[in-house]
């Protein structure tokens, strides 16, 4: 029954239901478009890859003259979409004394080497260890001569440990 324009009786509650799932609409809309965009991208792929790493350009100098230590040299390619960290290096025929390591320069031109804790392996990158940038410091071994192969073990964040094999190579083969 109505009486001047007003509802009574049980079109009340219709109406109240009506403008419940009218409120609730919006947002459950909402999230289906962005679960369906979601669904959309990641099954393009483009939701991300585990790094996927490969090792090259494994050499490691030759000790020369009285030096205690010397280096070693990766080049890390990250084809995977997410980044990893080089975490450390070791070596069964180096029993300590691995560290990573960056290139620095002081203000006024002279070179040293600073310890890292961890090298960065980017996104769809490289990590390119060189004499002018990263590298591995490494005990010297008198014993190792050109063309030896020295196995490293590359320990990485997300990656785990990678064995590669480096040559031993005269410090000057780099540049």
């Amino acid at each position: 029954m109505t009486t001047s324009g007003t509802t009574t009786g049980p079109a009340r509650p219709v109406q109240r239901l009506q403008q419940s799932a009218l409120a609730v609409a919006a947002p459950v809309a909402a999230c289906l478009v962005a679960l369906g965009g979601l669904t959309a991208w990641t099954s393009l792929g483009h939701a991300g890859t585990p790094p996927d790493l490969r090792v090259t350009r494994a050499h490691v100098f030759q000790p020369t003259g009285e030096a205690t230590e010397t280096a070693a040299f990766f080049r890390i390619t990250n084809q995977g979409s997410s980044a990893d960290e080089l975490t450390e290096v070791t070596s069964p025929a180096v029993p300590d004394g691995i560290a990573l390591s960056r290139h620095r320069m002081t203000p006024k031109g002279a070179a040293y080497r600073a310890a890292a804790n961890r090298l960065q392996v980017p996104a769809q990158g490289t990590l390119d260890m060189t004499p002018r940038s990263s590298d591995v410091t490494v005990p010297a071994d008198r014993d190792w001569r050109v063309g030896d192969r020295i196995a490293f073990d590359l320990h990485f964040e997300h990656s785990g440990t990678v064995r590669v094999s480096a040559e031993v190579v005269r410090p000057v083969s780099l540049g």
